[in-house]
């Protein structure tokens, strides 16, 4: 008897789950588009404002070894040849990526065929025209792309990221 109450609060606890879900989900698509993208952005990880590189400086697809937000975190400074959600620069094609894995922290390198970062740890891989969107492997985050600022002589700054990039204690330290 105590077993079957038990099985019906338990049937109750998923039905009322699963009306809540559905409400949430009719209320995601009734949402403007430009509401539901809010709902989606990626929180922003504040970094001092660094200068990079300038525009003149890079060829198309051809990534340029930067480091950002210090010395002691490699990244790579893109510009993809065409407009990008998220790129910077006159051309919209600008990005910006950690290539430490967010797996493991392996050193991952530039596919230019396929315009991805690739670890050679566990064969994630993560595209670079998608914001850092992992395709494949055992990560459990996209990449962190560094938010660009083209100022008006071409000089490209890097001031945050919106993912966390691996083994940072900032990670942690920032609210």
């Amino acid at each position: 008897m105590k077993c079957n109450r038990l099985v019906d609060v338990g049937r109750r606890q998923f039905l009322r789950g699963g009306i809540l879900s559905a409400a949430g989900a009719a209320a995601a698509v009734a949402l403007p588009a430009g509401q539901a993208n809010a709902q989606q952005a990626r929180a922003m990880v504040d970094y001092p404002s660094n200068k990079l590189a300038n525009v003149a400086d890079l060829k198309v697809n051809e990534p340029m070894d930067i480091s950002y937000p210090d010395a002691d975190s490699p990244g790579i400074l893109l510009k993809l040849g065409t407009a990008v959600e998220g790129g910077a620069g006159p051309d919209g094609d600008i990005v910006a990526f950690s290539v430490l894995c967010p797996h493991k922290g392996f050193n991952m390198s530039y596919h230019a065929a396929d315009k991805t970062l690739n670890c050679p740890g566990h064969f994630s891989r993560f595209d670079c025209e998608k914001g850092g969107q992992q395709v494949w492997g055992h990560a459990t985050q996209n990449l962190p792309q560094f938010m660009l600022r083209v100022d008006e002589a071409g000089d490209i700054y890097a001031e945050g990221a919106d993912e966390l990039i691996y083994g940072r204690l900032s990670n942690v330290l920032q609210g």
